[in-house]
C-alpha cells in the first residue's frame, strides 16, 4: 500500500472530523503506518496543547489503516478498546504517529501506537487497541 492509497481510504471511508484533523500519510507498508497531524487553534486545548481527543482519534485512525496495511484490502474495522496513556503536553508544528500491528487474527486485530512531537521527537503518547473486522 502506497501512501496515496491510504489517503484515499481515509478521503472515501472516514468520518469528516476525523478527516478534520488533516492527517498526512508519510509512510506505510504491512509492518506500520507512519501519519502526520498538523498542530493548530482547531486542536488545542487550554493551555495551548493538543488535546487528547485530538490524539486518541488519531491514534485510532493510524492503528486501523495499519492494520488496512498489513491485511492488504480495505477491511471495515471497529474499534472494540482503545487504551491511550498522555506523557507530556503536545506541542510544536505537528504530532507524528507509528502505528504497528501486534498480532491479527480472522476477526481482531492488536495494535499499538506511539506519538511524538515533529520538532523535539518527545514522545507525547502511547497507545493500545484491539479492532474486530467485520
Amino acid at each position: 500500500m502506497t501512501p496515496d492509497e491510504a489517503h484515499k481510504i481515509l478521503e472515501d471511508n472516514f468520518a469528516d472530523w476525523v478527516r478534520a484533523l488533516k492527517p498526512e500519510v508519510l509512510a506505510i507498508d504491512a509492518e506500520h503506518a507512519l501519519v502526520r497531524m498538523p498542530l493548530g487553534e482547531h486542536l488545542a486545548r487550554v493551555g495551548g496543547i493538543v488535546s487528547g481527543q485530538a490524539l486518541a482519534a488519531l491514534a485510532d485512525t493510524v492503528m486501523v489503516l495499519a492494520a488496512i496495511a498489513q491485511a492488504g484490502e480495505l477491511r471495515l474495522y471497529a474499534t472494540t478498546d482503545l487504551h491511550t496513556q498522555f506523557m507530556r503536553p503536545g506541542r510544536g508544528s505537528a504530532i507524528l504517529c507509528r502505528a504497528e500491528v501486534v498480532r491479527s487474527g480472522r476477526s481482531l486485530a492488536f495494535c499499538r501506537a506511539e506519538m511524538t512531537e515533529e520538532d523535539s521527537g518527545k514522545i507525547v503518547a502511547t497507545a493500545t487497541a484491539t479492532f474486530y473486522a467485520a
